[in-house]
């Protein structure tokens, strides 16, 4: 019987180690677009954006994983995820992350002159994705 092929992956945040073991596979947001990492992937060090992790583990369950940015690194040895924040998408709160983006598309409709575009663009980036992982993590 062949022997499956997997990946050691860390997910960690400036709080917390949240998940470290063997993957057969995975997905991240990536700056570009979300990307597949698989066993025997060529070595990269890039940015994320706020998004998530999405994997499925040696024994094959699948887990994600919502990420607020931060930077994806693969080498031979295995896969690192250096998150600003990182949570558990079964822990997420819907109802602050749906009004996180409400008031962030209120603030962006009715921009008084004061308005910082930059972080009410990333304060609805972020509850999008965390939204998006609540509904991943939920089908």
């Amino acid at each position: 019987m062949a022997k499956t092929m997997t990946t050691h992956l860390d997910v960690v945040s400036a709080e917390t180690s949240l998940f470290s073991g063997d993957v057969l596979h995975l997905t991240v947001s990536g700056q570009e677009g979300d990307l597949g990492i698989m066993p025997g992937h060529t070595p990269l060090l890039t940015p994320i954006k706020p998004g998530m992790v999405q994997l499925l583990n040696a024994n094959g369950g699948e887990e994600v994983i919502y990420i607020s940015g931060g930077f994806l690194e693969v080498q031979p040895g295995g896969v690192t995820v250096l998150a600003d924040t990182a949570i558990r998408g079964q822990d997420l709160d819907q109802a602050k992350a749906e009004e996180a983006k409400r008031a962030a598309e209120e603030q962006m409709s009715n921009p008084a002159k004061d308005i910082d575009f930059a972080l009410v663009t990333a304060q609805l980036a972020q509850a999008v994705a965390q939204l998006r992982a609540i509904k991943l993590t939920r089908k």
